[in-house]
């Protein structure tokens, strides 16, 4: 993707874990993010997706934000916020993470104003706040981080350079 990209919709998260406040893209601004959205009933995600995300946050921590994004669609009882506190802590969740607020649909909002087909996802925004990549399902290791490095290696505008 280019400078063309579009900018990233806001995070409509709540509540958060694992930070004293609310995060926002905007208060991000001049940092690549990478936002693992994640079901935690989600076997996809616990056996691949979230290890990934914490091994981006492991290995690109100074250059990058890690956000987990927690999209809950189906089996709303067993997902709570509560629960989802027990699972962060149970499977050393670190990095900020915020629950995704309900939407209209049958999607929460975040999640549908990304164009997420489902969990789990990994979205990567660039310094200047564009959408720069959506990835649904398992993603390579070597594959995502050499689009990191390519989103880090860019002037804060986009050009590459």
């Amino acid at each position: 993707m280019t400078e063309t990209s579009p900018p990233a919709p806001p995070l409509d998260c709540s509540p958060w874990f694992n930070t004293a406040e609310p995060l926002s893209l905007a208060a991000l601004g001049g940092r690549v993010v990478a936002v693992e959205a994640f079901q935690m009933l989600c076997p996809g995600c616990v056996l691949h997706g979230l290890p990934q995300a914490q091994r981006v946050a492991e290995t690109f921590g100074g250059d990058v934000t890690v956000i987990g994004l927690h999209c809950v669609f189906e089996h709303h009882a067993a997902q709570g916020p509560e629960q989802l506190r027990a699972f962060l802590h149970e499977w050393r969740i670190r990095f900020p993470v915020g629950v995704d607020a309900p939407g209209p649909g049958s999607l929460p909002r975040t999640m549908a104003a990304w164009g997420l087909q489902g969990t789990p996802s990994l979205v990567l925004i660039d310094r200047a706040g564009r959408l720069r990549a959506r990835h649904f399902g398992q993603v390579p290791d070597l594959a995502l981080g050499a689009e990191i490095m390519a989103l880090i290696a860019e002037s804060p505008g986009g050009d590459g350079a």
